[in-house]
């Protein structure tokens, strides 16, 4: 059972997803969360309202049993497979938190000041969700896909746009880790 509780090493995991790429290039698919979202979105009815939906959502739909299997699968893990032991961090990384005002980094796996139902209802969670949900939206689609789309499937395939993208998201990461985050909190 450590097998599954504990982060599975480089040459496990990578050689899998390695094995997953070749079987979706020789099948002809690619792999990528946001694309789901047009199709559920397609599947619902929005090509009445946007020609950007009008598309045969059929050929897409064996990754919504991606999406399944990812909500499925979290379940599982959460709630069946979790040994409830949380990451270990760094405590210089833990001293930074708590100076933004994160009481329990270290101690949860998630914050609480993020997740906390009373957070998430504030002015101040609810404009981080909705900002944050907009700009992922709209970076999503001007980015012609999503940092797993690109990372996994764009990388593997050598599609120069999706070196661009995963730098782009890298530096992304590292503005908001490091500029924005301090000034929100």
């Amino acid at each position: 059972m450590n097998f599954i509780l504990n982060p599975w090493p480089w040459y496990v995991s990578g050689p899998l997803i390695a094995l997953v790429m070749v079987l979706l290039v020789y099948f002809g698919k690619t792999f990528g969360m946001s694309s789901n979202l047009k199709t559920m979105c397609t599947v619902l009815g929005a090509g009445k309202f946007s020609d950007f939906f009008k598309v045969d959502w059929k050929e897409q739909s064996w990754n919504l049993a991606v999406v399944i299997g990812a909500i499925i699968g979290g379940y599982i893990a959460v709630n069946f497979i979790s040994d409830d032991v949380v990451t270990n961090l760094n405590p210089k990384t833990i001293s930074e938190l708590n100076a933004l005002g994160f009481n329990n980094a270290g101690a949860s796996l998630v914050p609480n000041e993020l997740y906390d139902y009373e957070s998430v209802v504030s002015g101040k969670g609810f404009l981080i969700l909705i900002i944050g949900g907009l700009l992922v939206g709209f970076g999503t689609r001007y980015a012609d896909g999503c940092t797993s789309g690109h990372a996994i499937t764009g990388l593997s395939s050598l599609q120069k746009p999706s070196l661009i993208a995963v730098i782009g998201f890298f530096i992304g990461g590292l503005i908001m880790t490091n500029l924005i985050l301090p000034l929100i909190f």
